[in-house]
């Protein structure tokens, strides 16, 4: 016995009537002989899809509805994946033409919170596998997507298209090619010079890159003082905003004397020119005299060192000089071509000791008397050949 197919068997189950077999008995709601089996089964089906549909409406009522929008959204359909970091959080709930723009909506599940300044991404894993939606970047604090939010196209990004990547190609070969750069055969000169300098260095480019990534291990290594120098060049760059002013009349400045320059330029050159000549006189003289030079800077040490023990004396002797030319200078008379000057001979002559007397009318000194000072040492007295001058009446050749 054949079955009905399921629909038939729903249609049945839902028209017929019951059926009374005896006023005693209870009502049938299937006719006799067929089984309740299938019924139960259809009824189950008939639940759980009813079931999952208002789990899937009620998940859609409170997912979160964003619309982005794009240029062009190949590959992205209607139940394609929404990601966060690469892991789904969401699905595509309708993709929409809307002039010269595509209208997608995205549902973001309940709980997954996004941040407000969000960006939509479509992503292409490969050349023909489906396409998803990215939203990026991930969720980390402050404000968040709500429900209805719109992400405009200036915000989000497609990924390069096959045939774009094969347009740019082709453009690039067509401006390289005999009839673009290459119309002379430019090219083909610049790419076997190059040949010509690349052959047998090899060697030495990949020494370079060698170093090269010596110096940026060196670089990690030392990322804090990088960046502590780019802090400090930061510093000195706001310093020099801050004195802006002082910097444009330095400018000013240098190029005032840098034009000076210009325009005396023969005259320095002659004069740098002149430098050089004595300079390679100096150093002739140096090395045809060297010995001689040795001993006369030996010679020096003993003045240089008389000179560094009396220090002081030539410090006091500067101090003075100036004060004893200028005495000298007013010494001299230009009307009478004279030198006019007054001693003080009591600063030459000894000092007699004090008398009672004086130490009487100065009593502050007290009883003990100052010792007199040295004198100057003077020449003894010779023979005096003047009669006034002599009471005993000597003469020349006599004694006094």
């Amino acid at each position: 016995m054949t079955r009905a197919p399921l629909r038939r068997r729903i249609h049945i189950l839902l028209t017929t009537r019951p059926v009374r077999e005896r006023p005693d008995k209870p009502v049938r709601w299937w006719p006799a002989g067929r089984s309740r089996v299938p019924a139960i089964a259809v009824a189950l089906a008939v639940l759980a899809a009813a079931g999952i549909w208002g789990a899937i409406a009620l998940d859609e009522a409170r997912a979160t509805r964003v619309t982005a929008y794009f240029t062009r959204a190949t590959g992205v359909y209607e139940g394609s994946d929404v990601r966060i970091l690469g892991v789904r959080a969401g699905t595509v709930d309708a993709v929409e033409p809307v002039g010269d723009r595509v209208r997608v909506t995205l549902l973001v599940d309940d709980g997954i919170e996004v941040p407000r300044d969000a960006h939509a991404v479509v992503v292409a894993p490969s050349v023909v596998a489906d396409r998803y939606v990215q939203l990026a970047p991930a969720y980390t604090g402050g404000p968040r997507l709500t429900d209805g939010a719109v992400l405009p196209a200036e915000r989000n990004a497609l990924p390069m298209e096959v045939d774009q990547l094969y347009a740019s190609l082709t453009e690039l070969t067509t401006a390289l090619g005999p009839e673009g750069a290459n119309a002379d055969g430019a090219l083909t000169r610049l790419l076997a010079v190059g040949a010509e300098n690349l052959d047998g260095n090899g060697r030495a480019i990949g020494d370079s890159i060698d170093q090269f990534a010596r110096a940026a291990r060196t670089l990690d290594r030392s990322s804090g003082d990088l960046f502590t120098t780019l802090e400090h060049l930061q510093t000195f760059t706001a310093m020099l905003q801050r004195n802006d002013r002082t910097v444009v009349r330095a400018e000013r400045q240098l190029a005032a004397v840098t034009g000076f320059l210009a325009d005396d330029k023969e005259n320095l050159s002659a004069a740098l020119r002149e430098l050089g000549t004595a300079l390679r006189l100096v150093k002739s003289f140096i090395e045809e005299n060297r010995d001689g030079l040795r001993e006369s800077v030996d010679d020096l040490v003993p003045l240089t060192r008389a000179l560094v023990d009396q220090r002081r004396s030539l410090a006091e002797a500067l101090d003075v000089a100036p004060v004893a030319v200028g005495n000298a200078l007013n010494l001299y008379d230009r009307e009478n071509r004279t030198l006019n000057g007054r001693a003080n001979l009591r600063e030459i002559t000894p000092r007699s000791p004090r008398s009672p007397q004086d130490a009487a009318r100065d009593p502050a000194s007290g009883s003990r008397s100052a010792a007199p000072p040295p004198g100057l040492p003077l020449p003894a007295v010779g023979p005096v050949h003047d009669s006034a001058a002599d009471p005993a009446g000597t003469r020349p050749g006599g004694t006094r």
